[in-house]
């Protein structure tokens, strides 16, 4: 049954994209539409900004880019790809295009894997005001701001860092659920693990192919407590297993500042089916602390989800053979080999 609000499934998602509302430079591949979401693709340039930006009400990216002292320069991504740097910021545009019929609207959020190793990215469009929102009836190109924070890392083109999802409306009532943090693993097991700086490129199409030893070091904490470094980068998890039902889609996002100085998201969609064969997942948290040494205890609060219906039932849930974090733990990206 379809409803009048909420997210739109893979069959509506592939409805878009047979209508025209969704167009790219070449077919889509198999898996990139998810049972909530798309992924989107890198196309085959970068641009080195300067600083970050947002186009505003009266003007294009491309306009943008064309502007004195924006972007630096451009980078070639076609011929064996390009590193992009840490402590840089780039703007590469995306395979796909929109053409948003009236009442659709989209949202962007980093891929689960992106966020794990600590690249940040937003969404940017034609006279945007907001990062990551898309508003019903947009027409035009996407591009994704990317910021390497912790690892540089090798892209190509086609290269999927970023995920999208459709929205009929907005549904009146949202559902939310509070995440802690788990700081009393089984004995002699790590609780999490955290980034070493000047560590090598992450390949994104290495799957499995970097020693983690090489990347990260484990997380031991103390009477259920750990210090968090000033902007060190740190993978930990939820205490609580995390489940989403068929006809609903979860979003991570951050709760009251007032409660801790850090960040505890960075990728945060969860598809429908998350969990649900398995018992329940993990969250796996993505967690920077913010301009000084903090105090993280077990079972405080880190974020929370946000659940919203879908409009209709997915094909497919997530869990299926393309699904790299279903029934997880403790988890790195599937970049990494432990």
């Amino acid at each position: 049954m379809v409803q009048e609000t909420g997210v739109l499934p893979d069959h509506e998602i592939e409805v878009l994209v047979a209508e025209g509302a969704i167009r790219s430079d070449l077919a889509l591949e198999a898996g990139q539409v998810q049972p909530a979401s798309l992924d989107l693709r890198l196309a085959q340039d970068a641009y080195r900004l300067r600083a970050s930006f947002l186009p505003g009400k009266d003007r294009t990216v491309a306009e943008m880019l064309q502007e004195p002292g924006v972007h630096m320069h451009r980078i070639d991504l076609t011929d064996k790809g390009a590193v992009l740097e840490t402590g840089c910021v780039y703007l590469v545009p995306l395979q796909e295009h929109l053409r948003l019929p009236a009442g659709i609207s989209a949202r962007a959020n980093p891929k689960s894997s992106t966020g794990r190793i600590d690249v940040f990215t937003r969404l940017v469009t034609n006279r945007g005001r907001a990062f990551d929102d898309v508003p019903t009836g947009y027409s035009g190109p996407l591009y994704l701001e990317v910021s390497p924070r912790t690892f540089p890392i090798m892209v190509r083109p086609g290269d999927r860092l970023a995920q999208v999802r459709f929205k009929r409306k907005r549904p009146d009532a949202l559902k939310e659920r509070v995440v802690s943090i788990d700081l009393e693993p089984p004995e002699g097991q790590p609780a999490g693990y955290r980034a070493k700086l000047h560590s090598g490129v992450v390949d994104l199409r290495g799957i499995g192919a970097h020693e983690a030893g090489q990347f990260w070091e484990p997380v031991y904490p103390r009477h259920g407590r750990i210090v968090l470094n000033p902007e060190d980068f740190y993978i930990l998890v939820s205490r609580e297993t995390v489940k989403v039902a068929p006809m609903e889609a979860a979003e991570m996002a951050p709760i009251a500042p007032e409660l801790g100085e850090f960040r505890a998201h960075y990728a945060g969609f969860f598809d429908p089916g998350f969990g649900v064969n398995k018992g329940g997942s993990r969250a796996v948290l993505e967690v920077r602390s913010r301009d000084v040494p903090f105090i993280l205890e077990h079972g405080q609060p880190v974020a929370k989800l946000i659940y919203e219906p879908m409009a209709a039932k997915p094909s497919g849930l997530y869990g299926g053979k393309g699904s790299n974090y279903q029934g997880q733990g403790l988890k790195l990206s599937k970049h990494f080999a432990l």
